[in-house]
């Protein structure tokens, strides 16, 4: 075709009339006017467009970037092209004025100008462009570009096949000119997607775990090809946090959180504004005061809550407006506005594409009907599906990163500010809400934030879909959509009622589930004593009791559910069911064709999604409104008082009144004295001191303190890390001054104790440390900082005397470390006073006295009062705590470590460690090299790589192979209906051919409709059946799952309690239990449906066109691939989030507890720090995670893509031999399959995560039990009838490969003597106890008990026959009764009587309920004291001829002890008694004493004859106590008792 001089005119009367007949061929062909003009505009518009945003740059400070060699090819290409337009552009002016042209003949026409020219200023455009990317800070390379290209590469590939089909070249200079563009073009493209990599990010990526995102190309972004690194990483071995790359500046807590807190300030500002106007009034400073009234001080009493409980009530009324409201949305709205924005548009982009699909199916379908079409047309449909769909693909995944890291950022930030809200926070504000509150808008309503704004987009974009499906449908089908139309939204309401409904069944199940974790929490928590008495079949009773009832709810919920599946899955067939009906019965010349049912179909299909959507989003919406007023009243909360305490140097007076609780107290404090606080309980004592720190709210007065302030605590403050970390507390190690606090704070001892000594890592609220041992390493922190000022909260009560003596001398007193410094000491101990300063007395939060401790003494007032009631127990304790600093000092300060009463888990690792230490030096070494700092407590396995089948396999089989198989076949025959259904529809259509042109007779009509209901009926009820079975078989593996848990958990041995934390098992019972119930089933389902939709796709798309099996092989193995790949990467991530994210929680709520320490440290700054350090350790985890997903899901839609892509192809290929309605079917499924597939991959990797929790409930399902409850070898009824023991060289050890504890033990014990037993920690007293239980077996030897070898017997036997009265009162929640008597064996005549000589009558009949009063967990309702003399009570109801009597350590006072001494005398005359001492007055009076040491016996006697032996054992002991000879032995007994 040659460019010969034609006019304008003429030039488009050619572009009309030959239009028509260029298309209309089979090898059809442009016109050259559109080559010349539209092909070349489009382009260089869409440059144009782009342009202005790239030149913004130019404007700013340009980042140095050096000049890279890629920069500089591409500007030399851009070059090149300016040079050959110019070129071009001279060409014409001289043909058209040159020496040579002739003037007579026709001038160029006017394209030949403008392009040239557009051209140039084009090339010039683009220079500029790549200048400015270059100046982009970070920036590799720009996608506009890369696009700009593309498209001018595409648009010129007419030109080329244009210029190439001409026989003879009729202009060469042209010809030659355009192929050189054309090639620079190309070069240009393949520029623009090579990363223009900058140094300094090379550097930074090299130097760091840098994000390959940074220096991923255009290319790479849209299709996450740059995380390829970490999914091939996860496939060769499991990902550990080490592998978690850095994130990018822009995704880090800091960052997020500082953006988040500017726009947040403002909108508070203005929030608060709008509060005033509508109050009206100023805040007044009344408004504070209902607040601290609340109860400030934590001295103040129950009592006086429970009557502010009911005003609360009524102030609850009026608060709820009461701070300010609807700032949080619009903070986080203007915060994140460019992703927001950003998104919507991809949204956008993306809605209006995915209606093309419907449109070009309908033009695909139309050319296999008409013959006539040129082949071509067929082709380009094919690859316009490919296209839209891939471009659809792009958009979504784009549009889902940028939602799923806006929720994530969300999170953070809400996160962040509460935490950072939580150290500032005043008191009164963090009344109103408990620390397990907080944590809880930390956790869940951030998440909840997190999960909506993950679809919040849906909010407009599910009415814009509806509408323009509704109006496509409209136009194929007229207003017969409407009825199915109506149909969609009748489900609705119904679907809602659905949903209400089963959200209070899950409401319902959530109690139940309460109440047996609260059992099984009592159960791990007094399981000693549970296996003393003999009482785990009625606990286990109990809890399967609730879980009957548990899954009752379930097996309604789940039938609920599956008839919400049935209504979903029959939605599709009746909504196109009553559509088609009232198409084809409204008019008979209406007539079902293929176009109109397929496109209406693939448009119902993409209805189905924003209806099932919207009604989840609006409940979601409304779960948020509540977080979101619970945030905003936690954010807006008053910030503490910072200038309630000044801190100048001038003068150091404290003088400050508060109303309820502090009323005008003035001190004033001389630098350096040792100031003692007293008062009764209440008096505001603690009070003074949250004064001092500026905790309290005050009214009016000033506090200034000189210099730093160091606090302790009354309850101890421990940290989850380390020992020395705890001590430091962020400050710098200086070696001396750390190794002098440790030995002044006596901490030496212990740390032998632990497994790696000041490295060992403390448990969660220190867990593996006694109280004692907290109070010393609190104290210690305090030491080690060196401030100018100590507050110390009665930091002696919770140590044993002797080591508060050694603690006040060393650190506290006139002579300890601290003595230089200013010292405020809150204590009950009057021996201290003495040697104070000054003592203040508090009354009633009034000081009542100040002076010395002889001058207060002389005064006769408050403070002799004091000294009167508490000087008498000082003195009784007096001579036992001497006695007890000797016998501990050997093994620790600790009393009795091997029966801590602070927990079961420390006391194992403190006897076992002192086990190893004593008998086996080598070994402990050696040991600790292997376990610094670790705990003797197993660490938990991470389950890594894939699920065995075997799992699967038992998950089955608890659920019935039955169950499974029909479930199955009815899923099955369902998805044949659906098959069935479809190919009825394609067979419909093909109505509209035969009987074309002629009357539509009614009786086919209405048969068509009939089978496609009935059909359509029968899928939905097959679903339903196919459910309910799975249903009643995931409650059966349920049942059976949880069942064989439990009873396992019951019969293992002690040693397992020992050293499992309690958590780890609780953890099986809660969240294993509920995944197994809840969980699996969903997955399961899910997966099957899944399955057979892709199957039942394929098959389809084989039927139509069988020469696509061809294609599925391939694909098959790609997918398989794929998702290998992804879900070993993904189930990875997914269990380090949930590891990282626990810390971020545990962390919180150790804040939150510690706040006062932390604010009077001063440490506010580091905590933040950390904070924000352990979010972004989770934001590393999280962040992949999200991309592993859209890298998923880009790969699986182009899987799917081409699906639709072959099914079309191979449609036009064999279309003579296609009916129309068959390839309308496979390409509407086939449109359909991208979402089956995507979901296919996520089920499986879902159902692989949660199976997992088979596994670890399979775990402890099959621990070794300890011997069997009951034998073949009964004992006789009223055995034991005389209480006789025997031990016959008796040897134990607590695990085969430890050492022994019990060295061969040979004694006997006569009927109703009362023995003492007696010795230093750790010789093996309470392994005695344990043996005759059979709680550890022998490991040679055998106790008699009246002439019976009790390793015969079954521990039940055994066990409900003998009685012990343990250490530490271990009480269960449930009623009073059932403390007692758990099996309701006993008369409530009898258990009265028990209660009486309990001394406990009076209080019990004085209870409201009586013996039915419900006990709180561990007893926490009831006094120590109480709770001693109910275990006392439980002792005398069982009447048996045994006692063990482990005497208690713990808080008793001396009055219980006195109690409970005195009716064992009384009522258990007949019996034989062991008493376990730890003071020797309670044993002078037994008929015999036993001397143990390190596992053997070397005294045993009656204590008169072992007091005169003056070298023995008992002498030294009983001289350490204080007592002296025979006779003052008998005396210091009766007066102890008297």
């Amino acid at each position: 075709m040659q460019f010969c001089p034609f006019t304008d005119v003429f030039l488009t009367h050619v572009c009309v009339c030959q239009n028509a007949s260029y298309l209309q061929r089979s090898d059809p062909d442009l016109p050259i006017c559109v080559e010349r003009t539209v092909l070349v505009w489009l382009p260089l518009a869409f440059l144009w467009l782009c342009a202005p945003w790239h030149f913004a740059t130019l404007c700013r400070k340009p980042a140095k970037a050096p000049l890279s060699k890629l920069y500089i090819c591409k500007q030399v290409v851009a070059g090149l092209l300016l040079l050959t337009a110019i070129a071009e552009l001279a060409l014409t002016l001289g043909e058209d004025y040159g020496p040579s042209s002739d003037s007579t003949a026709q001038k160029h026409p006017a394209v030949l100008y403008t392009n040239p020219v557009l051209f140039a200023v084009s090339w010039m455009v683009v220079m500029l462009c790549q200048e400015c990317v270059r100046r982009r800070p970070r920036c590799v390379d720009s996608g506009s570009l890369f696009v700009f290209w593309l498209l001018q590469v595409l648009c010129a590939v007419f030109q080329f096949q244009t210029l190439l089909r001409d026989e003879e070249i009729t202009d060469l200079p042209r010809f030659c000119l355009f192929y050189i563009s054309y090639g620079l073009q190309l070069i240009a493209l393949v520029l623009s997607a090579i990363a223009d990599v900058s140094p300094e990010v090379k550097r930074i990526s090299q130097t760091v775990r840098k994000n390959p995102e940074a220096k991923a190309t255009f290319l790479s972004r849209i299709t996450f090809n740059w995380f390829n690194s970490m999914v091939i990483k996860g496939f060769k071995r499991p990902l550990v946090q080490e592998d978690m790359w850095d994130l990018n500046e822009k995704d880090s807590t800091q960052t997020i959180c500082q953006e988040f807190e500017d726009i947040m300030t403002k909108e508070l500002k203005k929030a608060h504004s709008r509060l005033q106007k509508k109050q009206n009034k100023p805040k007044t400073k009344t408004d504070h005061q209902n607040g601290l009234a609340k109860g400030v001080s934590q001295d103040v009493l129950v009592m006086e809550e429970m009557g502010k409980k009911k005003e609360k009530k009524k102030k609850k009324k009026d608060s709820e407006s009461n701070y300010p409201n609807s700032w949080l949305v619009p903070t986080i709205a203007k915060t994140f506005k460019g992703v927001l924005l950003e998104s919507a548009l991809f949204k956008l982009i993306q809605d209006l594409l995915s209606f093309a699909s419907p449109q070009l199916l309908k033009l695909m379908i139309s050319f296999t009907q008409d013959t006539a079409s040129h082949a071509w047309t067929g082709y380009l449909y094919a690859v316009l599906l490919l296209v839209v769909a891939f471009l659809q693909s792009v958009f979504l995944q784009q549009y889902f990163q940028r939602c799923f890291i806006l929720g994530m950022k969300v999170r953070t930030a809400l996160m962040a500010a509460v935490y950072k809200k939580a150290l500032v926070v005043s008191n009164d504000s963090r009344k109103e809400s408990t620390a397990g509150e907080i944590v809880n808008l930390m956790s869940a309503d951030a998440q909840r934030f997190n999960d909506v704004t993950n679809f919040i987009h849906l909010l407009w974009s599910c009415p814009l879909q509806i509408i323009l499906a509704i109006a496509f449908l409209w136009i194929e089908l007229g207003p017969s959509v409407l009825a199915g139309l109506l149909t969609m939204v009748l489900l609705v309401p119904i679907n809602g009622w659905l949903a209400t409904k089963s959200r209070g069944f899950q409401v319902e199940n959530m109690k139940f589930k309460d109440k047996r974790m609260k059992i099984v929490n009592d159960i791990l928590n007094g399981i000693k004593v549970l296996k003393y008495y003999a009482w785990e079949s009625s606990f286990e009773a109990q809890v399967q009791e609730i879980r009957e009832k548990e899954l009752k709810v379930m097996r309604k919920f789940a039938y609920l559910s599956s008839v919400s599946t049935f209504i979903f899955s029959c939605a599709p067939a009746i909504v196109s069911l009553a559509t088609f009906a009232v198409f084809v019965s409204v008019s008979p010349d209406n007539i079902l064709d293929a176009e109109k049912a397929f496109t209406s179909i693939s448009l119902f299909n993409i209805l189905r999604f924003p209806l099932a959507m919207l009604p989840q989003l609006i409940s979601t919406m409304v779960q948020t409104t509540v977080s979101k007023k619970r945030l905003e009243k936690f954010l807006s909360g008053d910030d503490l008082d910072t200038m309630a305490v000044t801190r100048d140097d001038s003068h150091s007076k404290k003088s400050l009144s508060t109303e309820p609780v502090l009323k005008n107290i003035s001190l004033d404090i001389k630098p350096g004295r040792l100031v003692a606080v007293v008062g009764a309980v209440g008096s505001g004592k603690t009070s003074l001191i949250s004064a001092l720190l500026g905790e309290l709210h005050s009214l009016k007065g000033r506090i200034n303190i000189k210099g730093s302030v160091a606090y302790v605590p009354q309850q101890a403050w421990i940290q989850n890390a380390t020992l020395k970390d705890n001590i430091l507390f962020g400050s710098n190690l200086y070696e001396e001054r750390y190794l002098s606090v440790v030995d002044a704070c006596a901490l030496g001892p212990d740390l032998d104790l632990l497994p790696g000594r000041d490295h060992t890592e403390i448990g969660e609220k220190g867990i593996n440390l006694s109280g004692g041992q907290k109070q010393r390493v609190s104290l210690a922190r305090a030491v080690y900082s060196s401030a100018d000022v100590y507050l110390l909260d009665d930091p002696l009560s919770a140590v044993d005397s002797h080591v508060g003596k050694h603690l006040f001398e060393r650190v506290i007193g006139p002579k300890g470390l601290l003595k230089d410094k200013t010292r405020i000491l809150v204590t009950h101990g009057i021996g201290f006073l003495p040697y104070v300063d000054e003592i203040v007395v508090l009354v009633n939060g009034v000081v009542s006295e100040v002076g010395s401790y002889d001058g207060l003494r002389a005064s006769k007032g408050a403070f002799s009062e004091f000294l009167e009631t508490y000087g008498k127990e000082e003195s009784n304790n007096a001579d036992e705590s001497d006695y007890e600093q000797i016998d501990t000092l050997p093994e620790g300060m600790e009393p009795q470590a091997d029966d801590s009463p602070e927990d079961i888990v420390s006391s194992t690792l403190k006897r076992e460690n002192s086990l190893l230490r004593k008998n086996s030096s080598v070994r402990s070494k050696k040991d600790s090299g292997d376990k610094k700092g670790q705990r003797l407590i197993e660490k938990e396995a991470m389950e890594t790589g894939r699920v065995k089948f075997s799992v699967y396999l038992q998950y089955l089989r608890s659920m019935g192979w039955c169950f499974v198989t029909w479930s199955f076949l009815f899923y099955f025959i369902q998805n044949v209906a659906v098959i069935g259904q479809n190919l009825w529809l394609s067979d419909w259509t093909e109505d509209s051919v035969k009987y074309f042109n002629t009357t539509y007779p009614t009786h086919i009509r209405d048969m068509r409709i009939g089978v496609f209901g009935a059909l359509g009926l029968a899928q939905g009820f097959l679903v339903f059946f196919g459910t309910i079975l799975l249903a009643d078989g995931s409650i059966s593996a349920s049942r059976t799952l949880h069942t064989n848990l439990l009873s396992n958990i019951l019969k293992v041995p002690m040693v397992f309690f020992d050293t499992t934390p309690s958590g780890r098992i609780v953890n099986r019972f809660a969240k294993d239990i509920f995944t197994v119930d809840e969980m699996i089933p969903m997955s399961f389902r899910s997966w099957i449906l899944c399955l057979l939709g892709v199957l039942g796709t394929l098959f389809i798309i084989c039927l139509a066109t069988p020469i696509f099996t061809a294609v599925i092989v391939p694909m098959a193995i790609v997918y398989y691939f794929v998702q290998r790949f992804y879900v070993a990467t993904s189930r990875q991530l997914r269990r380090l989030d949930s590891v990282s994210r626990s810390p971020i929680y545990s962390h919180f709520g150790e804040t939150v507890s510690g706040l006062s320490v932390i604010r009077a440290y001063g440490h506010q700054k580091r905590f933040l720090k950390q904070n924000e350090d352990t979010i972004d350790q989770n934001l590393k985890s999280v962040y992949p995670w999200i991309v592993s997903n859209r890298w998923l899901a880009m790969r699986l839609e182009s899987l799917g893509n081409l699906v639709v892509f072959f099914a079309a192809l191979f449609a036009v290929i064999s279309r003579d031999s296609l009916k129309s309605g068959l390839v309308g079917l496979s390409i509407s499924y086939a449109l359909n399959v991208t979402q089956t597939l995507n979901w296919l991959v996520r089920m499986t990797s879902e159902l692989e995560t949660n199976i997992v929790a088979v596994e670890r409930v399979r775990e402890y399902a099959e621990i070794e039990n300890e011997a069997p409850w009951i034998t073949s070898n009964r004992p006789p009824d009223d055995w034991p009838t005389a209480g006789n023991i025997g031990f016959d060289n008796y040897k134990v050890r607590y695990r085969p490969e430890l050492e022994l504890i019990l060295h061969g033990i040979t004694c006997d014990i006569a009927s109703t003597e009362k023995i003492g037993i007696v010795g230093r920690t750790g010789a093996g007293k309470s392994s005695l106890t344990n043996c005759l239980f059979r709680i550890i077996e022998a490991s040679e030897g055998r106790i008699l008990i009246d002439g019976i070898d009790i390793s015969t017997l079954g521990l039940h036997d055994l066990r409900s026959r003998l009685t012990i009265i343990p250490q530490d009162p271990v009480l269960f929640s449930g009623t009073l009764r059932m403390n007692l008597d758990p099996f309701e064996k006993s008369s409530d005549e009898e258990i009265w009587s028990v209660l009486e000589l309990a001394h406990l009558k009076d209080y019990v009949r004085g209870l409201p309920a009586g013996l039915q009063h419900e006990v709180s967990e561990g007893g926490e309702n009831l006094s120590v004291g109480q709770r001693q003399l109910l275990c006392l009570a439980r002792a005398l109801l069982r009447k048996s001829r045994i006692l063990i009597l482990d005497e208690a350590t713990a808080a008793v006072d001396l009055e219980t002890d006195d109690l409970i001494q005195n009716t064992i005398r009384t009522e258990f005359s007949h019996c034989t008694v062991l008493t376990i001492a730890h003071r020797l007055n309670t044993i002078l009076d037994s008929s015999r004493v036993m001397v143990l040491d390190s596992g053997k016996i070397v005294e045993f006697d009656s204590p008169s004859v072992l007091l005169n032996n003056q070298q023995g054992h008992f002498y030294s002991m009983a001289k350490d106590a204080g007592i002296r000879g025979g006779t003052k032995a008998a005396a210091a007994g009766e007066e102890e008792h008297g």
